[in-house]
């Protein structure tokens, strides 16, 4: 079995783009006619060129090989350049690639992923969701353009005990101020005032029933992160997720020594050897690798098993499409460090018209699927019908609640 060709797809998320402003997707095809997909989650450059550099990968490093050396094929891609260290934008394309490659072995196999990384060890996966607004809800004060629920208690509290109701028990936000481009600050006092009122509306709406998952974009500094840590203790959130910049552990680890929080993170992380250091450091007690960077189903699994040598959870994240979710169901189901999934709503809406068949959702729990591969099915038809035309926008400055 020989890889022959490769496609890509971008594919323009309409409005309100919950997930992002768009999805790069690839197709891989055998030389038996099997077809495996895949996601990256890339956003270091801009889509075309993202897709341009996942096909080059590909030419260079796996067109005509089997699908299976998965190892030879990270080790080649891994070390091209004489580089040989973590690349966010190479792993990007190494992640969609990989998947897509697992995609292919499965369904030869007659297999789901997760058969073949050691077997199930969960039978449904506990999830959580952002505080999106729920369509056809109207929420007091929702017209006025000032208030929503990323900054409103009120709406907040609303929208969370509404997630509570479909069956979640987790739910996520996060006040705390727009990512930034530079190094960490201190938080104003309106953002921990605002952060504070924002987690009492939602415990004292949802009380013990859901989980509080507090996020940020690592845009403090040690000391403002202690400071913001204090603020928020008293409503027991899950955890304080990314505190500080991801490039030194170490700082994220004053962090972690000081707070009673939990302390996630890894999103922007990629391969064993970046988590390695938050290990080694003992910066955070729970990783969020996202398997569209990351580096792929295999080495997201070699970060799972060293961090349950450690006693450290693993909780999946996904800003991207349905096929980097159908990946993270697939590793998740394995690994008994698993915590909780990041789920995309109910994974309905756009993310669910993209696949032939939806990820399936129930009372708050995802259920990983018995069909081979990835259990998924791109439509190719939904992703010719809605292609990315792109826009003069910045990341900092996209239309997207997650990145204000």
């Amino acid at each position: 079995m020989k890889i022959t060709d490769v496609k890509t797809f971008i594919v323009g998320n309409p409005p309100p783009q919950i997930g992002g402003r768009y999805f790069i997707f690839v197709r891989l095809t055998t030389d038996g006619n099997v077809v495996g997909y895949g996601e990256a989650y890339n956003a270091t450059f801009g889509p075309e060129t993202t897709a341009r550099m996942i096909e080059d990968c590909a030419a260079r490093h796996l067109v005509g090989r089997d699908p299976h050396d998965i190892e030879s094929f990270f080790r080649r891609a891994y070390s091209s350049g004489f580089t040989q260290r973590p690349d966010v934008s190479m792993m990007g394309c190494v992640s969609a690639l990989e998947m897509a490659c697992w995609d292919i072995i499965g369904k030869e196999a007659g297999k789901p992923v997760y058969k073949l990384l050691g077997g199930q060890v969960h039978e449904r996966l506990r999830s959580y969701t952002y505080l999106y607004p729920q369509t056809g809800s109207v929420y007091p004060g929702e017209t006025d353009s000032l208030k929503n629920v990323y900054n409103d208690p009120d709406l907040a509290a609303l929208c969370a005990l509404e997630y509570v109701k479909q069956g979640f028990n987790a739910v996520k936000l996060d006040p705390a101020g727009p990512y930034t481009a530079f190094d960490g600050h201190q938080p104003r006092l309106t953002d921990i005032d605002l952060s504070a009122r924002m987690l009492k509306a939602i415990r004292e709406a949802v009380g013990t029933k859901a989980d509080i998952l507090f996020g940020t974009h690592g845009q403090f500094t040690a000391s403002g992160a202690r400071r913001m840590a204090r603020a928020i203790e008293p409503y027991d959130p899950l955890w304080f997720e990314e505190p500080v910049p991801p490039d030194m552990p170490e700082v994220m680890a004053e962090v972690a020594r000081w707070t009673s929080i939990p302390i996630a993170t890894g999103e922007r992380l990629t391969t064993k050897w970046e988590f390695a250091r938050v290990i080694e450091h003992k910066a955070a007690s729970i990783l969020q690798p996202d398997l569209g960077r990351s580096g792929g189903i295999l080495e997201t699994k070699k970060i799972a098993a060293m961090a349950e040598a450690h006693h450290i959870q693993i909780a999946p994240h996904c800003y991207c499409g349905p096929i980097v979710g159908a990946a993270n169901i697939q590793l998740a189901a394995t690994l008994p460090n698993f915590l909780i999934l990041e789920s995309i709503k109910t994974w309905d809406g756009f993310h669910a018209k993209l696949l032939k068949k939806k990820i399936g959702w129930q009372d708050g729990w995802v259920i990983p699927p018995k069909e081979p591969g990835l259990g998924v099915e791109l439509d190719e038809a939904v992703c010719e019908a809605h292609p990315w035309k792109g826009d003069t926008l910045h990341l900092e400055m996209a239309p997207d609640p997650l990145f204000p």
